[in-house]
């Protein structure tokens, strides 16, 4: 008894609850027991006003499990790291090991040009006679040009009629035919634009021909150092030094160099912004025409990237012409996601399902790639010759597996199209920088100062070239300025917050606090133990 408070009936309790409660109107439904239409009245407008409540408490919680995020941006100014830069020349190599291929594909190529547009384009326009590379230390490989491998003939460019515009006039489309093992299944593959045909018939002979390589070729031996494509490199006035950068050769783009790369020396910590603290380099943009019909632009391709990542010049990166000065501008932008119930993301790709087939570290395009190329693997056969092999996997071959074009130029709608569930598997970086850029140019070197320009490179690199102005270009990147923008993704409505609304509905419909809830569940545990007395006292009145 010291610790429930009887009452003779429920309607002593209620009456009681009503008339010391800290709930606002409870007390109405008491006082006016002479007058039931008020009694009635306040007790719809309690009932409506409780209903009215647990209505905005449905509508919170329903938005606080929906998980909405808020974007909030902040400006940060301290000294941080240079980016990393990869410069590529766009001058693939022709090695030396398929090089009877490839010529035999650049007479092909003139032969559909022919037969497409009646140009009878001679071989010194393929430059069939530029020296080819030689690749040493590749021991059990033979003269792959010597070996069982054969062009085929069975994916011919042709012209095919197309639809009449709306002013009368024909358009055709140009592209080849690709069908399945059976043979039963076939589409075009065409293009509006013959030029985007005969470089995309191309590509896919020259896939073919280059799978005959080894999957990894070291080429750090050959001849060509950056000297032959940086004639001159400086970042924040000092000279570069060799352990600044990193080699490698993509078989588009040709001989790349990436510096910075790793972003852990200090020689690269970006402490003033501006032109003159920046990484200036003197780049060497002709183009031998190795591959002409594989690159067609002549120049130098630089993307900026973050550290220890795989740089995709296919899809990112910008060109440089040659005989202009380039400066870039960069400014940085950090985005930094929730993850969790808030969104998917990954924090270093751990808990990705894809296997990915890069050594460096995760982003979402080395996710894709790595995820398409898994399915290649798995759907087709083969791999993509463009991407890394998983373990055990061997790139596409037209002679060992002839429908895997096929396989291929539909699989790859189907992930452009979103229809592979590679974007479902590939969740953003919860953590990533990104970078703007703004660029101008100039004519470099000018008219009057090339002459002593071109001697002094001479004189210093060994520059012999006469072109005019068409062979060099200069580059310039910077920080525009030290202060980087953070967007930072936060909760729309935290715990805090759900409470707060929570409170300050409660406080709205009743006017009353926490320790009122408190007051509703005594009156609960009231009416509880009330209820147990009277069938306690109904069970002995039974028994007796």
């Amino acid at each position: 008894e010291g610790w429930i408070e009887f009452y003779d009936s429920f309607k002593d309790m209620f009456e009681f609850f009503c008339k010391n409660t800290t709930i606002h109107g409870t007390i109405r439904l008491v006082c006016s027991d002479s007058n039931r239409m008020k009694t009635a009245f306040w007790t719809l407008l309690f009932l409506a006003s409780f209903g009215m409540l647990y209505w905005q408490f449905a509508l919170m919680f329903s938005q606080y499990w929906a998980y909405p995020v808020v974007l909030t941006m902040s400006m940060h100014s301290e000294p941080k790291m240079f980016p990393a830069i990869t410069i590529c020349n766009l001058d693939p190599y022709r090695f030396e090991l398929v090089s009877q291929h490839l010529v035999q594909l650049d007479r092909m190529a003139e032969e559909s040009i022919t037969f497409l547009y009646g140009i009878n384009t001679s071989a010194s326009v393929f430059h069939t006679n530029q020296r080819s590379i030689h690749v040493r230390d590749l021991p059990g490989v033979g003269n792959l040009s010597t070996s069982s491998f054969r062009l085929s003939h069975n994916f011919s460019l042709f012209r095919l009629p197309g639809h009449r515009s709306s002013s009368g006039k024909k358009h055709s489309r140009v592209g080849f035919r690709l069908c399945d093992a059976t043979g039963g299944n076939c589409f075009w593959k065409t293009y509006s634009s013959g030029m985007d045909a005969i470089l995309e018939w191309y590509r896919f002979h020259y896939m073919n021909i280059m799978s005959q390589l080894p999957v990894i070729i070291n080429i750090s031996d050959h001849e060509e150092q950056i000297e032959d494509m940086v004639y001159s490199c400086q970042y924040d006035g000092e000279p570069c030094r060799p352990s600044d950068y990193v080699h490698f050769h993509h078989p588009v783009f040709g001989s790349c160099y990436t510096f910075n790369s790793q972003g852990t020396d200090s020689f690269w910590t970006a402490t003033k912004p501006g032109i003159p603290y920046g990484l200036s380099l003197i780049l060497r943009a002709e183009q031998k025409d190795h591959i002409p019909l594989l690159s067609t632009v002549a120049g130098v391709k630089v993307m900026i990237h973050n550290h220890n990542q795989t740089p995709f010049l296919e899809h990112e990166g910008f060109d440089i012409r040659p005989g202009i000065a380039t400066t870039i501008g960069i400014q940085q932008d950090e985005v930094n996601r929730l993850g969790g119930n808030y969104g998917r993301c990954t924090t270093n790709g751990d808990d990705v399902d894809v296997k990915l087939l890069y050594n460096n570290s995760y982003t979402l395009q080395a996710c894709l790639h790595s995820c398409f190329q898994h399915i290649m693997v798995q759907k087709c056969g083969c791999g993509y010759y463009y991407y890394p092999l998983p373990p055990g996997a061997q790139y596409c071959d037209y002679n060992k597996q002839p429908a895997w074009g096929h396989c291929f130029y539909q699989l790859y709608s189907r992930l452009r199209n979103h229809h592979l569930n590679c974007f479902d598997q590939c969740p953003k970086p919860c953590r990533e920088s990104l970078y703007k850029v703004s660029a101008g140019t100039a004519k470099w070197p000018s008219v009057k100062s090339q002459d002593w320009v071109r001697q002094a490179l001479r004189h210093q690199n060994g520059y012999n070239s006469t072109s005019n102005r068409k062979d060099i270009a200069k580059v310039t990147i910077f920080y525009q300025q030290l202060n980087y923008q953070a967007v930072n993704e936060s909760p729309l409505l935290s715990e805090n917050l759900l409470l707060s609304s929570m409170g300050s509905q409660w406080s709205l419909w009743f006017g009353s606090s926490v320790l009122s809830v408190v007051e509703m569940f005594e009156l609960l545990i009231d009416t509880l133990v009330l209820c147990l007395l009277f069938c306690y006292q109904r069970l002995r009145s039974t028994r007796s």
